[in-house]
């Protein structure tokens, strides 16, 4: 029997608009996590990624206009509505105790006042710890992701990129939500360092949380990952277990991916994503992709695809007309 989900995305939309243009960042994305799931959401810099993480928590500026769904079911909590909620219910119930953000640019997201300690251990009293209990927490989960605990008594400032982007990590564990997005977690990490927050994520999965990771890394998704969802110029245009999408990509971008990796052609793909103020109508990877027909010209559709789903007029799988 499947697991009722944590979280689901349901036609999410995000649009920035500028003085002479508007920014399409997220095009009609719908996903579902369930309790112990680790999906990573992969693809290009500035295909959305990011956006979407943000998103979820409401933390984008006043320029952009989201519409959609997008639920938080977690068990024994009121569900909630992430898209509809005002930001008092967002920072006094979701941000931190429901879902979970290790953030991009840790050193940017951090109290410059205070240490790292002073964080951890506020973090941890807010969230049920007693005063007494909590400086032994703080040291725990300091270990856990890598960091010396005597580090906790610098100031963010005085903290290498690699221990802010850790330092962030402990502070989005420290509430134990059941939710987690992980946006580029592994940022200025060290190979070792990047394998144990790997690993340290898929435990929180072992545990019955659920977490999204947000990478362009496709070797650290496939490690820990159970599904991979590939976003292009906004939208996903693939989703499907990890080990199925590895072994044969239905989209010819996602195949492109792959042949870029070190272990297999080395070869990038070729071409520049469209810019995000100048979608084309159509399929937006069919300039830079060798199976475009006049066909590509109407918007495919993500539709099913064996044990996944993909949005494209002419999958790897089958042959292109003539």
């Amino acid at each position: 029997m499947t697991a009722p989900a944590l979280l689901t995305v349901d036609g999410l939309t995000v649009r920035f608009r500028l003085r002479d243009a508007v920014v399409h960042a997220v095009t009609d994305l719908s996903l579902t996590l369930r309790p112990g799931e680790l999906l990573a959401v992969v693809g290009e810099s500035g295909c959305g990624k990011s956006v979407l993480a943000h998103a979820l928590l409401g933390l984008l500026p006043r320029n952009a206009t989201v519409t959609g769904q997008a639920r938080l079911h977690a068990p024994g909590r009121e569900e909630a509505d992430l898209i509809g909620a005002g930001e008092r219910h967002l920072a006094r119930h979701v941000r931190g105790r429901g879902v979970g953000l290790v953030p991009q640019s840790p050193a940017t997201a951090l109290t410059p006042v205070r240490t790292g300690r002073k964080l951890l251990e506020e973090t941890l009293r807010a969230h049920g710890h007693s005063r007494r209990d909590a400086p032994a927490a703080a040291a725990r989960i300091a270990a856990d992701v890598g960091l010396d605990p005597a580090d906790l008594n610098r100031y963010p400032h005085e903290l290498s990129g690699g221990m802010a982007q850790r330092l962030a990590t402990a502070l989005a564990l420290a509430p134990d939500p059941p939710v987690l997005l992980a946006d580029e977690p592994t940022t200025g990490l060290d190979r070792p360092l990047v394998d144990h927050t790997l690993d340290l994520l898929r435990r929180r999965c072992d545990t019955g949380a659920a977490v999204l990771l947000i990478t362009h890394d496709l070797t650290a998704a496939r490690r820990v990952a159970d599904t991979v969802a590939v976003m292009y110029a906004s939208r996903i245009v693939e989703h499907r277990p990890t080990e199925a999408l590895f072994d044969g990509p239905a989209h010819p971008y996602t195949a492109g991916l792959l042949d870029a990796l070190p272990d297999r052609a080395f070869v990038p793909v070729p071409g520049h994503p469209p810019a995000l103020t100048d979608l084309p109508g159509g399929c937006a990877f069919a300039p830079r992709c060798a199976r475009a027909t006049g066909t590509c010209d109407a918007l495919p559709r993500l539709a099913a695809d064996g044990e996944g789903r993909v949005a494209c007029h002419h999958p790897l799988r089958e042959e292109v007309p003539a």
